[in-house]
């Protein structure tokens, strides 16, 4: 009987070590062979009987396991610790490390991968402030705030607009309990437009149930419930919340293998999981619909791309020689037709306040691409914007790079003690000197060309955005003063446009009236208002 119960015992062990720990059942994982390890220590504990003498206290063994189990034991020991070691260790394996990102091309023209862009379209909302709006929005419906809570926001393109996505999930096992159906709906907050928050709770007259979901228990509980649906002997990674262009919610699901022995961790394809029926639907990595933007967990592309980069000369290269490392980590940029990447900065180890380049991976098929060249990291272009507005005491957000007049340009939006968008920064990834600050995107703009256009001599002329010259007689103008920067606009005869420069431009437009007939340059672009980058005053030199 006293078997019997242990053998019940064991069994049951057993089964929670499997139901909770969802171990993958395949070769390179390590949780089923530690798991299959306390097993065997348990059954070792529960069928060895010892015996104390009174008078002496002497233990001895009355009887134990069969001798199979002490060498399974052993056998689980050196497949947890001896092929790991051979299988594994980069001074054996860095060449294969090295290779996991795959073929890295050498970039040319980075519009091919980040195209230019309207101000409305720039990015500023973070996902600190996308939560901070999203708590507010729920707040302000006391029966929603009481039973659920905001998941982690992911940002996506939804019907090609940029959202910060979150769930509302359950805050415990007795609010799970009463509305295990489901939470009632998720937030969308517009990365471009902070007053753009909704609380979604229907879609087309029906209300959303996510029952399906990280912070549920049971079957509803999202990992246990791909697991069991088919799915135990695979790697399951990065499940992140999505909506598609209709606005049904998903969960999406990495799958990955082990490519170097029991490391390597690589993208395989992708589940989609209905947040509501829970319905499972497989892709490979290049046939998963567009709706999903990243299939490529970040923390993947980061361990590989740092291995690519460390590895450059093989494991024993102790002058560091050539060797590149991620600068701080990577950050989701958008491109054009649907496609989105992982960028990340690259400096050379022991120089981290420069970068010799960038790379771009393609969250979906981990196509990479380097651009060598040479700027600023995150952290130097964060530190230029803030010593901008040191005397205000703001703090950046995680600058986003963007084609600005065809000049790479970190974007980042500066923010008071509570988190609270203040001001905007741009920053040329070239030279981190070269800085605008403003209230408005547009006066941040306007003030970092009116910094670029004077700095020549540290921008690359052929980036330079294409300019046009015409000379005309000026019929308004007017100025206005920001940040301490005088600005003068005004309009020119059969021109419908308005320009606008600053007094540091030319010290000609400050004395420039109605009727003064002018030569100026400008940039081609993609604003209303056009900046100047070039202004003479032609009346003036008349009478010099």
């Amino acid at each position: 009987m006293k078997k019997i119960t242990s053998v019940l015992l064991l069994l049951f062990v057993g089964f929670l070590l499997f139901y909770f720990g969802l171990p993958v059942i395949n070769y390179g994982f390590m949780k089923l062979p530690f798991f299959i390890l306390l097993f065997l220590i348990a059954g070792i504990i529960l069928y060895t009987k010892l015996k104390v003498t009174p008078v002496t206290n002497k233990v001895t063994i009355v009887s134990k396991p069969s001798k199979l189990i002490f060498i399974f034991s052993a056998v689980v020991i050196a497949y947890m610790t001896v092929l790991p070691l051979l299988t594994s260790l980069p001074m054996f394996r860095s060449e294969a490390y090295r290779e996991l990102i795959g073929k890295v091309e050498d970039g040319e023209n980075l519009k091919n991968h980040i195209a230019p862009i309207s101000l409305d379209k720039i990015r500023v909302v973070d996902e600190n402030l996308a939560m901070l709006l999203g708590e507010k929005i729920i707040g302000s419906q006391p029966s929603l705030g009481s039973q659920t809570e905001i998941g982690d926001f992911t940002i996506q393109k939804v019907n090609h607009q940029l959202y910060w996505v979150a769930p509302l999930l359950h805050t415990g096992f007795f609010k799970w309990f009463r509305n295990s159906q489901g939470t009632p709906g998720y937030v969308m907050v517009s990365a471009t437009n902070e007053r753009d928050v909704k609380l979604v709770q229907n879609i087309n007259g029906k209300p959303i149930k996510i029952k399906y979901q990280p912070e549920a228990f049971f079957g509803s509980k999202i990992d246990r419930h791909v697991y069991f649906n088919g799915y135990m002997t695979n790697g399951l990674a990065d499940y992140n919340f999505e909506i598609d262009d209709n606005g049904e919610p998903f969960w999406i699901v990495t799958k990955y293998a082990k490519k170097v022995g029991f490391a390597g961790n690589d993208a395989t394809g992708v589940l989609t999981v209905n947040a509501q029926t829970g319905e499972i639907k497989e892709y490979g990595l290049e046939d998963a619909p567009l709706w999903v933007d990243r299939m490529q967990p970040i923390d993947f592309i980061e361990e590989q791309l740092s291995d690519w980069g460390k590895y450059v000369h093989g494991y024993w290269n102790l002058s560091n020689e050539n060797k590149l490392m991620i600068t701080e980590g990577l950050t989701l940029v958008y491109g054009e037709n649907h496609k989105s990447y992982w960028y990340t900065g690259l400096s050379s180890v022991g120089k981290e306040e420069s970068t010799v380049g960038f790379v771009l991976v393609d969250t979906r098929t981990k196509e990479a691409t380097y651009y060598k060249q040479s700027g600023a990291t995150e952290y130097a272009a964060q530190s230029s914007a803030e010593g901008k507005v040191q005397e205000k005491g703001y703090r950046t957000s995680l600058p986003i790079p963007y084609i600005i007049n065809n000049i790479p340009t970190y974007v980042m939006t500066l923010k008071d003690d509570g988190g609270l968008v203040k001001m905007f920064a741009m920053v040329s990834i070239n030279d981190y000197t070269i800085v605008g600050v403003g209230n408005t995107m547009r006066e941040t703009l306007m003030a970092y060309k009116n910094v670029y256009n004077m700095a020549d001599n540290g921008i690359d002329s052929e980036s330079i955005t294409p300019k046009r010259s015409l000379t005309s007689i000026v019929t308004r103008i007017s100025n206005d003063v920001k940040n301490g920067n005088s600005f003068y606009y005004f309009m020119v005869k059969d021109y419908p446009n308005v320009f606008v420069g600053s007094s540091q431009l030319s010290n000609e437009l400050p004395v420039t009236i109605v009727g003064d007939s002018v030569k100026i340059s400008y940039d081609v672009d993609m604003e209303e208002v056009i900046d100047v980058s070039n202004f003479d005053n032609i009346n003036i030199k008349k009478k010099k």
